[in-house]
């Protein structure tokens, strides 16, 4: 059954690396599964077996580069040390510019919806890991929810506006800008939080 699984990966891999770099060519909304088949080199039949249609494979692209990115968030381990958010967000800005699919999504009205996937998302992951909301106490439950809102909007706004700067700062320079919002605006009102 190992063997299965791993040609599945390899064939799942492949249809992804051609979706990426199809967008590299032309707008998502352009792709056909015809394109995918031929950059991926697999038949038809193949595609079908893992995907509908190419907004299936755009929806698991979607999931793919959310798991991806909480992947990165499980290695961060927020302290009051600016060198490791650094480069944390270092991680966070490479992926993106390296990602094809994230950086053409987040241009497109679609976008919207995904950012609202990635914050509910995000959201979730954050308080699921965190006992920090349980100190505001029965009293004010959401404050907490608002602040993790905000502070992955702003990452993820940070973002967008690089991504529609076409790069043109140096991914250490907007790192650098993560690093100070966080060190500056947001751990030192988690640590009052957690206080």
């Amino acid at each position: 059954m190992k063997e299965a699984d791993e040609r599945y990966s390899t064939v799942e891999d492949a249809i992804y690396d051609a979706f990426f770099l199809l967008l590299k060519e032309k707008s998502v909304d352009r792709i056909t599964v015809s394109d995918v088949v031929k950059k991926a080199g697999i038949v038809r039949s193949t595609f079908y077996n893992h995907y509908e249609n190419i907004p299936s494979l755009v929806l698991a692209a979607e999931d793919r580069t959310i798991s991806d990115i909480f992947r990165l968030m499980e290695s961060f381990h927020a302290k009051n040390n600016r060198d490791m958010c650094r480069s944390y967000y270092l991680a966070i800005c490479n992926y993106t510019r390296k990602n094809p699919f994230l950086a053409s999504l987040l241009q497109t009205p679609r976008g919207d919806a995904f950012f609202e996937k990635a914050i509910t998302m995000f959201h979730k992951y954050v308080t699921d890991i965190s006992n920090i909301s349980a100190s505001f106490g029965e009293s004010d439950p959401s404050s907490f929810s608002y602040f993790v809102a905000g502070a992955i909007g702003s990452t993820l706004g940070v973002l967008h506006k690089w991504i529609a700067e076409d790069f043109a700062s140096p991914a250490e320079e907007i790192a650098d800008i993560l690093a100070r919002i966080f060190v500056s605006g947001i751990l030192p009102y988690l640590n009052t939080a957690a206080s």
